[in-house]
């Protein structure tokens, strides 16, 4: 099992390194190819927007010069302007049809007669580019020939003197626009194919760092699933989310560890405490058993005996019970209760039972906000553990005073032996053995004053032990939600 979870961890790409850095991985292409998409567009759709506007402001010194021709020399207009503006694949085409002769800078596309050394298959390709060109009315156009390569064209018709018209013609290579964006490619390529590749070794850098903390986790994990609670992660570094959740899970381990050692101590201890009466059951009843004819008076005496075991094994079970629905949260149900009449009903429903002389003392008369059958029943197992350590007519004294913070204490004297002070915080324990002298009578489960004090805890109170001022032993309990009557 601890193999399979390690390994788990260690190999194959669905582990959370591989995971995370496939993730910025795919989160940066996605984003690089974005970046890519808006600056080709928007680079292809300035330039081919300044290509335009060239085009218009090239075509108007030829729009101007035919349509200020006189009538008859809008030809020789045209001539003089076209061919002194020489084309190449850097410059502009510029054409003129007037009365269906054609004047131009780029002699081999519209002038068949000229030699051409390109070859039939040019030659013939030249005639359709020309073709078109003539034909193609006033607008942008885009048009693919030989050598110039793709052209953005800009046709326009011109109205002369004497009626007179033509139509004119701005082309302008695009093998710059293409160049720049084939760099464009280019450098999103090469660049985009490095910063990826750091990216993902960065990536997988960053990814195993935050699952090393993980990896570890899974490991302490194995190991306590294999019965060893004793791994701790021990994070070190600045209070990050891992390290929070490193710290957490340790604690988690400590309260787990301390849990199963509870556990086990409570489980060592009840089945010692449940021996004891079984075994004197068994005694009982195997003496009664040797008895052929045993007469009333000692199967009284076994009833006696075993009824009263039974009820002491009674007892201890419902307080085991008890003590176990202390974690849950229905556990406490609160509501406003006043407390100076409630420790007034536990002094007398007390005093019938024992021959003890009770004080009452309340320096602090108001409301408590607590459930007043657990309180009532922690304070009555601090009465009783008062009487079984007291004397006949010893003294108990109930008393209650307010504390800062809207806060109550509540103790029980008694002048018995005391509580050693070694053992004042073991008597909350389960179990407990005290001192000789304060050891419990008869029919005691030793789970009162645990009972108490996880009473009092699922209150968010604390309780202690000390001396008394009466020379024996006082044991108090502190509670919030109290508030004192103004009269």
């Amino acid at each position: 099992m601890r193999s399979d979870i390690a390994r788990r961890w260690r190999l194959g790409p669905r582990t959370l390194r591989w995971r995370l850095t496939l993730a910025v991985g795919a989160v940066l292409v996605m984003a690089f190819i974005a970046t890519f998409i808006v600056v080709y567009s928007t680079t292809s759709s300035r330039l081919h927007s300044q290509i335009n506007g060239d085009l218009r402001n090239a075509a108007k010194p030829l729009a101007a010069a035919l349509a200020s021709a006189e009538p008859g020399e809008m030809r020789g207009a045209a001539n003089d302007y076209v061919t002194s503006q020489p084309f190449s694949s850097s410059s502009r085409l510029l054409y003129a049809l007037v009365g269906g002769h054609i004047y131009t800078n780029e002699r081999e596309i519209f002038n068949r007669s000229s030699p051409d050394n390109d070859g039939p298959a040019v030659a013939r390709l030249e005639v359709t580019l020309a073709r078109q060109i003539l034909r193609t009315p006033p607008g942008l156009w885009t048009k693919e020939g030989p050598d110039v390569g793709v052209l953005q064209l800009l046709v326009q018709a011109v109205q002369g003197h004497g009626g007179t018209t033509a139509t004119i013609g701005v082309g302008e290579p695009l093998a710059p626009i293409d160049n720049a964006l084939d760099g464009i490619q280019r450098g999103f390529a090469i660049g985009g194919t490095i910063t990826l590749a750091a990216a993902l070794l960065l990536g997988f850098l960053l990814a195993a760092g935050f699952a090393r903390p993980l990896t570890r986790m899974a490991q302490i994990a194995a190991r306590v699933d294999a019965g060893d609670l004793s791994p701790r992660i021990n994070a070190r570094g600045p209070r990050s989310e891992m390290r929070i959740l490193a710290d957490t899970f340790d604690h988690m381990l400590d309260r787990l560890e301390e849990a199963f050692a509870r556990q086990q101590a409570f489980i060592s201890d009840a089945s010692h405490e449940l021996r004891t009466p079984l075994t004197s059951i068994r005694g009982q009843i195997e003496v009664l058993a040797r008895n052929q004819n045993p007469d009333g008076e000692e199967v009284r005496r076994v009833e006696r005996l075993v009824a009263a075991e039974v009820d002491r094994m009674t007892r201890l079970t419902d307080d085991l019970l008890l003590l176990a629905h202390t974690d849950e949260s229905h556990f406490i149900e609160r509501e406003a209760v006043e407390l100076e009449p409630l420790l007034e009903d536990l002094v007398a429903s007390a005093e019938p039972t024992a021959d003890r002389r009770f004080t009452l003392t309340v320096q602090a008369p108001g409301i408590l906000n607590a459930d007043p059958d657990r309180v009532t029943q922690a304070l009555r197992n601090l009465l009783r553990n008062a009487i079984e350590h007291t004397q006949p007519s010893g003294r108990i004294e109930l008393g209650a005073r307010e504390l800062p913070g809207e806060r109550v204490a509540i103790w029980v004297d008694d002048d018995g032996p005391g509580i050693p002070a070694q053992d004042r915080e073991r008597v909350f324990d389960r179990f407990h053995r005290a001192d000789p002298a304060r050891v419990r009578t008869a029919g005691g489960t030793g789970l009162g004053l645990a009972i108490v004090r996880a009473i009092i805890t699922a209150h968010g109170g604390r309780v202690w032990a000390e001396e008394s001022p009466l020379g024996g032993a006082r044991v108090a309990i502190e509670l919030p939600g109290f508030r004192k009557l103004r009269y």
